[in-house]
């Protein structure tokens, strides 16, 4: 089944609510700055969860879910992949808002005030109070000091206000598996309060959180640093069949020219400045771009790529792999290169060279991976791409400003 991979971001004010919902697609958060609280059903029981900058946690397909920013004076960033593999095809993805009123619409306020009045055993009035009150829309002032629990929060905000947004910004093509959601008890987490010292936390249970920071990189060399994880290292990827990856590039430095085998790859600059070049199969030139923070990227399966660090200081990208499998990147320059491994008569022949000069050449790299910066700097780098084509190839959106 062919589906859809988005890249989300979300922007908290401290002491917001991102009033409970639940999508019908996953999500895997990673906590770029800043301190969280989620709280969402599992195994019919209500979890939560402390994050902090660097963590990685998945939210299943039509799991309910709430997040808090609880860093003092702090505004919370997240990075998500948002998995649309289980979507109902409406839209690029739906939210189901369970708290809500005029803005946005509680999914309740779709049935028959008499049929609600019934099931909650109140009058129709206070049916009408319960889903009239909240129209600050999906992100909220969250005063606890004056709020028992999270629906009485949606009932007395006063001056609400909208402190945050969602952005959708990227999408690509992957593989994907169809699994059913997991139930849930509606009941359970009307009545649960996310607040004070009655909460129902279980937060020795449910899926941990993995930090990114935490570990200890895959390579490192005096040029840079990468980390990638694999379902191998943080088990909640195989349910999205995403993978995760971090790099740290010094100024000028380069990530070798390689190609991703088995997945479509996608970042974001979380620091510094660089280049991105993606070739074509044919060979010719697809993108040639520089990227500074806040600019997103993604890199199709099998196109020859590279990334390289601006002169002027460290260059830092975190993004998503279309396969939670190792995705073992082919490098085609450099001591662990594909021309290292084919070596030969025949490689020779094709390059229309003796095998001794090819020697020569292949090995004036001793470095891989991570290679050192140009002894002469390049001319200044701008956008070089095909009018038309290079849109179906690679998409490049600013989206911190």
């Amino acid at each position: 089944m062919k589906s859809l991979m988005h890249i989300g971001f979300i922007t908290m004010e401290p002491k917001s609510l991102f009033i409970p919902q639940y999508l019908d697609s996953s999500l895997i958060l990673f906590i770029r700055r800043g301190e969280a609280r989620i709280g969402h059903i599992y195994k019919d029981e209500l979890v939560e969860k402390r994050l902090k900058t660097g963590d990685i946690y998945r939210i299943a397909a039509g799991l309910a879910f709430y997040l808090i920013n609880t860093a003092e004076g702090q505004r919370l960033h997240i990075i998500c992949s948002i998995d649309t593999s289980d979507s109902l095809g409406f839209h690029s993805f739906q939210s189901f808002y369970i708290g809500g009123g005029k803005y946005p619409a509680s999914i309740l306020s779709g049935f028959d005030p008499l049929t609600l009045a019934t099931a909650f055993n109140v009058s129709i009035g206070e049916v009408g109070e319960l889903l009239s009150r909240q129209q600050a829309g999906p992100i909220v002032y969250l005063n606890v000091s004056h709020s028992p629990s999270v629906w009485t929060k949606f009932l007395n905000l006063e001056d609400p206000y909208k402190l945050a947004h969602m952005k959708r910004i990227v999408h690509i093509g992957k593989d994907g598996e169809e699994e059913k959601a997991p139930r849930w008890s509606f009941s359970k987490f009307l009545m649960t309060s996310i607040f004070g010292s009655e909460n129902k936390k279980r937060e020795d249970k449910g899926p941990d959180s993995y930090n990114i920071y935490d570990r200890k990189p895959d390579f490192k060399n005096d040029y840079g640093w990468s980390i990638a994880l694999d379902n191998s290292d943080y088990s909640p990827l195989e349910d999205s069949d995403f993978g995760i990856y971090l790099v740290n590039l010094s100024a000028g430095s380069m990530m070798a020219p390689h190609v991703n085998p088995r997945a479509t790859e996608f970042g974001v600059v979380l620091r510094g400045a660089g280049t991105i070049q993606i070739v074509y199969p044919n060979g010719s030139l697809a993108m040639n771009a520089k990227v500074s923070e806040g600019d997103v990227f993604f890199i199709p399966r099998y196109f020859p790529f590279c990334q390289i660090a601006s002169r002027t200081g460290p260059f830092e990208f975190f993004g998503f792999t279309t396969s939670a499998r190792n995705n073992k990147p082919q490098f085609l320059v450099g001591a662990n290169s594909l021309l290292q491994v084919l070596r030969g008569p025949e490689l020779a022949t094709a390059f229309g060279l003796s095998e001794e000069r090819l020697k020569e050449i292949l090995d004036a790299q001793s470095g891989s991976t991570i290679l050192p910066s140009a002894t002469v700097s390049p001319p200044e780098v701008t956008m070089q791409v095909e009018v038309g084509k290079a849109k179906k190839v690679a998409k490049m959106i600013r989206i911190f400003d």
